[in-house]
């Protein structure tokens, strides 16, 4: 992190602002839902503008221009400036002020970008993917966080309704102690509720996970396309994840160099191993859908199968009734044949004056009959 002045307090006032052994209370805050997806007509980026010196607020500039002229009032201040899709004009005008790089400005500007870290010269540009679980539609928002850290600035420009750095920035201004650490103390904050609010995103996927199970050995048809659609998501949760491990781990070798305070060392370090288990969490989610979704693939070829063999038995069924049936129908035919001709009444025909002629029509129609009876048996016909 950039030098800075040693403002490191004292070991009593230290354990004002060691981090809780339980998650802060969530503050009210706006339905993030609502937010914008694109900034409207006259859209105002600036969120929250504030000047510190030693660690409490000591103004609360409207403007980028005034906080750049209160900032420079304070010689030993430093400036927090929340924006939220800010506009190409609005970036730029930061980038005069505290010389920031172009390229981190484009980025900044372009946003969609993986997390990762960089130095330019003495400010840090950082990354961030924000994660929320909205329940109603059962899937995971994702949002993207740009932060610029400077030997006298932080600079957060929010592109998503996450994360809420309202009340990062009230938790910090209730432990000015921390706050008074410099900017590299707010970035530390940020990165920490980051990591925090992918806790109830994995328990939300945890719950999905459990649900398509279900449907899977109930036979849901519709669970494949869950499954799919739940899987894209673990894929961008690994993408926000994944890179934080490296990003974290870049931060803490540096501590020595930059002579980063012993608590927020800890704090990093807390938050390292926050989402160390997040990322191998997800990892986890990803190797399970795999494997439901091979299960579910198999049970549906099962299923298919076992219709295919029930449909094969009873057109099989069907067949032997259609064997019984032209068998009776050609033995019935036999005689109705022999009647027939006798029946014609021609006076040329043979046989018609005999007197045996009846009796041998008789016996020609049982012999017909018997016959084909026997040989239908023998082929099983009947």
């Amino acid at each position: 992190m950039p030098e800075r002045p040693d403002r490191r307090p004292t070991p009593a006032k230290r354990a004002a602002w060691l981090r809780p052994s339980g998650p802060a209370p969530a503050p009210p805050s706006p339905d993030p839902a609502r937010l914008p997806l694109s900034p409207p007509p006259n859209h105002h980026s600036v969120i929250d503008s504030a000047v510190y010196r030693e660690g409490r607020r000591v103004a609360s500039p409207v403007t980028l221009a005034e906080t750049f002229r209160r900032l420079r009032e304070q010689p030993d201040g430093m400036a927090w400036i929340g924006l939220h899709r800010p506009t190409e004009s609005e970036l730029h005008s930061l980038a005069a002020e505290f010389n920031l790089h172009p390229l981190s400005i484009e980025d900044a500007l372009e946003a969609h970008q993986r997390p990762k870290l960089e130095r330019y010269g003495d400010t840090l540009f950082v990354v961030l993917r924000a994660a929320r679980y909205l329940d109603a539609q059962e899937e995971v928002d994702f949002g993207e966080l740009h932060v610029f850290v400077g030997p006298d600035f932080l600079i957060t420009v929010r592109h998503g309704a996450a994360p809420d750095l309202s009340a990062v920035r009230r938790r910090m201004e209730e432990t000015p102690d921390l706050l008074s650490l410099g900017p590299e103390a707010a970035l530390y904050a940020i990165l920490d509720a980051v990591v925090d609010g992918y806790a109830p995103v994995v328990a939300g996927v945890q719950n999905d996970m459990d649900e398509i199970e279900t449907e899977v050995f109930r036979g849901d048809p519709e669970v494949s396309r869950r499954i799919y659609e739940l899987s894209r998501e673990m894929v961008e949760f690994q993408r926000a994840t994944r890179p934080l491990v490296g990003m974290l781990h870049a931060l803490m070798a540096g501590f020595a160099k930059y002579g980063t305070d012993e608590e927020l060392q800890r704090y990093l370090r807390d938050v390292a191993d926050h989402v160390t288990h997040t990322s191998e969490r997800v990892d986890g989610f990803r190797q399970a859908l795999t494997e439901i979704l091979t299960v579910n693939a198999t049970l549906v070829s099962q299923q298919q199968n076992a219709e295919m063999r029930a449909l094969a038995e009873a057109g099989f069924e069907q067949n032997e009734e259609i064997k019984k049936i032209s068998s009776w129908a050609a033995i019935l035919f036999a005689p109705t044949l022999v009647g027939t001709i006798y029946g014609m009444n021609f006076e040329d025909m043979p046989e018609l004056k005999w007197a045996g002629g009846y009796p041998f029509a008789i016996l020609l129609m049982a012999v017909v009959c018997v016959s084909l009876y026997v040989i239908f048996k023998k082929r099983d016909w009947l």
